[in-house]
């Protein structure tokens, strides 16, 4: 990941909320989140800024997400656990991938991350 998840005793930033486009403006390909609309080169920063920072918050929340459902799924007190290669196909991920994903997610659900992603980088 690019930046590191916060870590759990820190508070979450709470980026600008993601509106959903109604179905024909998403449906025009030059349209995006109205931004195409914005003149002000400043405003259009601002804006853009915005949306960039609550998509890198949602992506980070849905790793952490994908981590811990991992983990559960390889969990080995479970009779239908699952191998980190079978985690791996269904995520479309490499096993190795699995393996740090399924430990990051172990690791959050302890409650022990320290700011750090599934490559265990800070």
């Amino acid at each position: 990941m690019a930046e590191p998840t916060p870590r759990r005793n820190e508070p979450r930033l709470r980026p600008a909320p993601l509106l959903f486009e109604p179905a024909e403006a998403a449906s025009d390909p030059e349209h995006f989140f109205d931004l195409e609309s914005i003149d002000d080169p400043r405003a259009l920063l601002a804006r853009a800024t915005e949306l960039t920072l609550a998509f890198r918050a949602a992506a980070d929340r849905a790793v952490e997400f994908q981590a811990m459902a991992a983990a559960q799924l390889a969990d080995p007190r479970k009779f239908d656990r699952l191998t980190t290669a079978d985690i791996a196909e269904r995520a479309e991920w490499t096993e190795d991938y699995a393996k740090k994903m399924v430990e990051f997610g172990r690791d959050l659900m302890r409650g022990g991350v320290e700011g750090r992603g599934p490559g265990g980088t800070a």
